[in-house]
């Protein structure tokens, strides 16, 4: 049977080495959410390892899932943010619309952050395209005088299989926005999400446009 932790006589709360699993867990989860919220780290296993190093625990034992870190920034947005979360989530879902208009033919699929509503101030723009090649991206983007960088976006899917996607990178009104490029096989297959574990959520325009409505009703 798990005991509480106790509090010293002079009334301050245990020490972290002094709690049970669960709790350093929630503890580490906690202070991960404040990490990404405030500082701007949008990996997970970073926040984790920097909340656990912070506490003065192993950055390799009783971490957190994911899914308990993104419900735990979620809860501290709603606490400290929540004068203009509902604020920004709108800002971006109307920039990730306004990009997903401009890549309209390119099938575009809104994920992560700005989809679920979880945002921070270093929140990024992730959106899916599929295209025949990834040159055809490149190229429409140069065609519009659109600077942009190239990247990798690494992706999970069912069985533990891992692939690696081209990616573009460019900024719309200072917003990072991400393209991944899928080929018309590999678009049918929904990568896995790194918050639950389950296929990832993906919004086609006309969805991410009826959320901007719902969100606009009194």
């Amino acid at each position: 049977m798990r005991h509480k932790p106790r509090s010293s006589q002079n009334g301050h709360r245990a020490k972290p080495n002094s709690l049970g699993e669960d709790q350093l867990r929630t503890h580490i989860a906690t202070d991960a959410a404040r990490i990404m919220a405030e500082e701007g780290v949008r990996d997970f296993h970073t926040a984790k390892r920097k909340a656990a190093a912070r506490l003065g625990l192993p950055e390799t034992k009783n971490l957190p899932g994911n899914d308990e870190v993104d419900a735990a920034l979620q809860e501290y947005l709603r606490l400290f943010h929540g004068g203009h979360l509902n604020q920004s989530v709108r800002r971006l879902r109307e920039l990730a619309a306004e990009a997903m208009r401009f890549l309209s033919k390119f099938d575009p699929r809104l994920v992560g952050p700005v989809l679920s509503g979880t945002v921070t101030s270093a929140t990024e723009i992730e959106i899916h395209l599929t295209a025949d090649t990834p040159e055809e991206i490149g190229f429409w983007l140069q065609e519009h005088s659109i600077p942009y960088e190239q990247a990798d976006r690494r992706l999970r899917f069912g069985g533990d299989r891992q692939e690696t996607f081209p990616a573009y990178r460019f900024t719309a009104d200072n917003v990072p926005i991400e393209l991944c490029i899928f080929d018309r096989r590999e678009a049918r297959e929904s990568p896995l999400s790194p918050v639950d574990g389950k296929p990832m959520k993906r919004a086609n325009l006309r969805e991410v446009e009826n959320l901007m409505t719902e969100e606009a009703e009194p």
